[in-house]
């Protein structure tokens, strides 16, 4: 796979950090009922960052509402310190459960977003080819997107995202629907990403992929934080009695 290195800037982004992420007093009140409850959290640079909880917990409406999509009914989220703007929202990026894919070629979905970066014709080519390497999907390259594997899909979402060299990349639920080898593949891409230096926040409700990639681990119990600790301290010594029962396989709702 290729050393994501290739692919970082030389020069320190001259767009400025927008890390720490920080939601404070966030709730979301959708047809009369509060489907996150008061939510304060700091996220950092460079961890992974996984979201685990039950179905229905608001995993992926807390997702949205960290990224922009959603506007909180009330409190605020802050990119380092200050409301998003179009620095902030530039510098982040969001793949979704069921990638959504250009009716063209897997290279030319990534060349599409490079071109809308103002990248000339033999730069964006160059830079979307090594993206399929990082993907391991150039032999790929030409094939019509939508004819690949759910698997090869998202990894083509992954990397199209990266293609404008987020800061911070947001995945809901990248694996749920996808076999154990196409899940490792994701999993490893993951990794690459993230020892490039994109902050990953991941939402799953698969414990033992929670196990594999957190560094830090936020539990949403019925839209509310019950937790929020690194990934070690969670796993041997969950504080709230949602999380344990979690982790012991017995049914939270």
């Amino acid at each position: 796979m290729l050393n994501p290195q290739k692919l970082s800037d030389p020069e320190p982004d001259p767009r400025g950090a927008i890390l720490p992420l920080t939601a404070h007093e966030i709730t979301l009140r959708l047809a009369n009922e509060d489907l996150l409850h008061e939510i304060d959290l700091v996220i950092e640079a460079r961890s992974r960052t996984i979201i685990l909880g039950p179905n229905g917990a608001g995993k992926s409406l807390l997702l949205r509402v960290l990224h922009g999509l959603k506007a909180p009914t009330s409190g605020e989220v802050l990119w380092a310190g200050a409301p998003l703007d179009s620095v902030a929202r530039a510098r982040q990026a969001m793949v979704f459960q069921r990638p959504v894919l250009l009716r063209r070629s897997a290279l030319a979905n990534i060349t599409f977003v490079l071109h809308r970066a103002k990248l000339s014709r033999q730069d964006r080519e160059a830079r979307a080819r090594a993206y399929l390497e990082m993907a391991e999907l150039e032999h790929r390259a030409q094939t019509p997107a939508r004819l690949l594997s759910g698997g090869e899909q998202q990894r083509l979402a992954i990397v199209r995202a990266l293609a404008l060299n987020p800061e911070i990349l947001f995945l809901d639920e990248p694996t749920a629907s996808l076999d154990p080898a196409a899940t490792l593949a994701i999993e490893q891409l993951i990794d690459t990403v993230h020892n490039g230096g994109t902050k990953i926040v991941l939402v799953t409700h698969d414990i033992g992929q929670a196990r594999r990639l957190a560094d830090d681990v936020i539990f949403l119990h019925r839209g509310r934080v019950a937790e929020h600790s690194q990934a070690d301290v969670f796993f041997a010594q969950p504080t709230s009695a949602a999380a344990r029962a979690f982790l012991a396989g017995q049914i939270v709702t």
